[in-house]
């Protein structure tokens, strides 16, 4: 009894010391995570939360003045326009995401349907190129596209007789301008998601909605998005974030302009922060900013999450 009594307490230690050695094989691993997630963002995020509390400024040659929420009071009450430029952010957003999924789900069903045509290859290619450009980059060629004097643009529209048009000057027109070029480079990612959907379904099911004659409209709802719909709804989710963060894209084509018709909220965080150095009011902006792109994100997971419940 002694000798079975030792060989299980053994035994027990033995499978102890192999459990502890796993957990810190586990948290050894984790380490360089954790300390690149502490340095770079825990620690940044807490500092500006701190800043966002004072009046400060690079340029000012004081110390931090403790103001308390006195910059999210005047945020509040709409200074530099907050609120016009967070209503014509989600307009960008909204109205841009939603062509972007519909293009791309409609030209992703194209070449999903069309894997014998020619050259299929080469047109995906061309079509995923303008989603590898710089925004920075592909704001610039643009600029020059648009150009009332020797855009290429415009000389195709006096060569058909019409007006010289001053896309990127007339307030009317710059704001869906910009829009256009954002979904001209974004639409690609919303093929590449549709496609990545498309592969997800079992040709098992495709080929008996086929056999059953079943119309292509429920073709599409019933098998398709109901297997594709997860991959989709990430990839809306990414574009939805990226798109409320747009910038690099803006500054080189307008900077804003022309008045405020193409300033959205990151324009004027980038203003406010690295043109005019006020980092107390930017600071604030930017927790702003934090608190609406987690809401956005937190609605986005509880729809994606109530669908799947339901689906189960």
């Amino acid at each position: 009894m002694a000798i079975a009594s030792y060989s299980a307490s053994a035994a027990g230690a033995a499978v102890r010391r192999a459990s502890d050695q796993r957990r810190a094989l586990v948290f050894l691993l984790l380490a360089p995570v954790l300390a690149f997630f502490l340095v770079f963002n825990s620690i940044p995020l807490l500092w500006l939360l701190g800043l966002s509390f004072h009046n400060y400024s690079l340029t000012g040659g004081v110390d931090p003045e403790f103001v308390g929420f006195r910059n999210y009071y005047q945020l509040w009450l709409g200074r530099n326009n907050f609120w016009g430029d967070l209503s014509r952010t989600f307009t960008f957003v909204g109205v841009g995401v939603t062509i972007q999924t519909v293009l791309g789900m409609a030209l992703g069903l194209l070449f999903w349907g069309s894997k014998a045509m020619p050259g299929r290859r080469v047109a995906l290619t061309l079509l995923f190129a303008p989603m590898v450009l710089t925004p920075v980059a592909t704001g610039t060629f643009f600029r020059f596209i648009y150009d009332p004097n020797f855009g290429v643009l415009n000389a195709i529209i006096r060569g058909l007789g019409f007006e010289t048009v001053d896309f990127l000057g007339n307030p009317s027109i710059a704001f869906w301008a910009v829009l256009a070029v954002d979904c001209w480079m974004w639409t690609p990612f919303m093929i590449l998601m549709t496609l990545a959907a498309l592969g997800s379904v079992p040709k098992a099911e495709l080929e008996a909605a086929e056999i059953d004659r079943l119309p292509l409209h429920k073709r599409f709802t019933l098998v398709i998005l109901h297997h594709g719909k997860f991959i989709l709804m990430l990839g809306i989710v990414l574009r939805t974030i990226d798109s409320f963060k747009t910038l690099d894209l803006i500054i080189p084509m307008t900077k804003g302009g022309p008045g405020q018709q193409t300033r959205l909220v990151a324009v004027e965080l980038n203003k406010q922060a690295f043109e005019s150095f006020n980092m107390g009011f930017s600071s604030a902006y930017a927790v702003y900013l934090l608190l609406v792109s987690i809401a956005m994100t937190s609605i986005f997971i509880f729809v994606l999450n109530l669908r799947r419940r339901k689906g189960g």
